[in-house]
């Protein structure tokens, strides 16, 4: 899937890849994760520098979150740790990769909402502006994993996790909407 943005009057646009993951060591899963979804999502941007930064911001709804998969919560990077940040995956044309696995024996409906997003900071702190979503996913049923593959969000997609965002990152402000231009 190919999604068109344009940011400070240069066009760019994202290619993600989502497959079904058959070969876990390759993209550093362990052997559980055979069978499910990864996707990678690339960016392509000709500025360079300061301006080329931006970063990824990855929400999941899913059975077994602590909302039992009635709400979404921040996907971070695990091996991290707590960041003091809203993003996954941030720099310079940065990817976005996933490889989520479960067990087989719950059916469970797992979903990510992505963002592309532009950090922004001034004198009244730092802002995330978001420039294009979509979602993906996979479903578990009887033991076989189903896949959902990836599909275009909205600017009210967007929005419906603003609150979330700010509870979570309060010296962020998560701006309404999909920037555009």
């Amino acid at each position: 899937m190919r999604i068109d943005f344009a940011l400070r009057g240069i066009d760019g646009h994202v290619c993600v890849t989502y497959a079904r993951n058959d070969e876990p060591a390759l993209v550093g899963s362990g052997p559980m994760a055979e069978g499910f979804p990864f996707c990678d999502a690339t960016v392509d941007y000709p500025a360079r520098g300061y301006d080329a930064v931006l970063g990824w911001i990855q929400l999941v709804k899913s059975g077994d979150n602590l909302s039992h998969g009635t709400e979404f919560e921040i996907d971070p990077l695990d091996f991290l740790g707590d960041v003091p940040h809203p993003f996954c995956w941030i720099g310079l044309g940065p990817h976005l990769f996933d490889a989520p696995s479960r067990t087989l024996e719950l059916d469970l409906d797992w979903v990510a909402h992505s963002f592309l997003c532009v950090p922004d900071g001034g004198d009244d702190g730092m802002e995330a502006h978001a420039l294009l979503g979509y979602s993906w996913g996979f479903r578990i049923r009887g033991g076989q994993v189903l896949l959902d593959g990836p599909a275009p969000l909205g600017a009210a997609d967007w929005d419906e996790h603003r609150d979330l965002l700010a509870a979570r990152y309060p010296s962020w402000r998560f701006v309404a909407g999909f920037r555009e231009g």
